[in-house]
């Protein structure tokens, strides 16, 4: 896939596959600006508006609606038509009554699904890492790039922190980030498949591998379907969903 490089222009040939765009027609295409997606994980928000969902036929088309402050991702307005949005973004325009969420999609890689108006403040993000900052309290630092600092009332007993693990999900609300849900991470749990060949799957956990001398990340995950099939992946490709069905729509059905 292509890499971010420090250039401010990006070739269309270069741009990451799943991008509906046509390769040969133009030499250039817009670039992500740098945020909280890697470009090959992301789509911008100029490409979101008129090749994905067709409301513009031109760049100048897209940049003027963008600028008129009607898009909005994760609740906020955002007038930069570089904007990168990705995995598990939910994607407003309150004029046309439309809510769609970006999410792992088979063949595809990153597609929108549309959602129900009362879940355009909710999100899905993982925990990545999880630091100590200071006064004893842990910042949990979240796959879409954001950082949530979670309060410890007794420093010398962080309870309260302990309970959040690397790669355990958090159902947030958009834009203020308070954690509704946390799910953790293990077996019996539903997850979907976020990389990888696999990607856009979803399954129960069946087994978690986790081998010596390798790093966890790379642990190989069993999944089932609920068609009984079993397939494996990494920890690292695989976000948690819920318990027995996911807390909030991530897949067309």
């Amino acid at each position: 896939m292509a890499k971010m490089g420090g250039s401010r222009h990006l070739k269309r040939l270069a741009a990451p596959w799943f991008w509906p765009i046509l390769r040969k027609e133009y030499k250039w295409v817009v670039k992500p600006s740098p945020g909280p997606h890697p470009l090959n994980k992301c789509i911008p928000l100029l490409i979101v508006v008129r090749d994905v969902l067709g409301y513009a036929k031109t760049a100048r088309e897209a940049k003027y609606i963008i600028n008129s402050g009607k898009v909005l991702v994760d609740g906020v307005v955002r007038k930069d038509y570089k904007f990168p949005v990705g995995m598990m973004d939910v994607v407003s325009i309150p004029e046309v009554d439309l809510y769609i969420r970006f999410v792992p999609y088979p063949t595809k890689y990153l597609w929108f699904i549309k959602i129900p108006k009362e879940e355009a403040n909710l999100k899905l993000v993982r925990i990545e890492d999880k630091t100590a900052v200071k006064g004893g309290h842990i910042q949990l630092n979240l796959s879409d790039g954001r950082n949530i600092v979670v309060r410890v009332s007794d420093p010398s007993k962080p309870l309260e922190a302990s309970a959040y693990s690397t790669f355990d999900s958090l159902l947030i609300e958009v834009p203020s980030q308070r954690i509704i849900q946390h799910i953790k991470m293990g077996v019996g749990k539903l997850a979907i498949v976020i990389d990888g060949r696999n990607v856009g799957r979803i399954g129960k956990i069946v087994n978690i591998d986790v081998r010596p001398g390798v790093k966890r990340r790379k642990a190989v995950v069993t999944l089932e379907d609920m068609k009984g099939h079993k397939f494996q992946t990494i920890l690292d490709y695989i976000m948690v969903i819920g318990e027995e069905k996911p807390v909030i729509k991530v897949s067309p059905e």
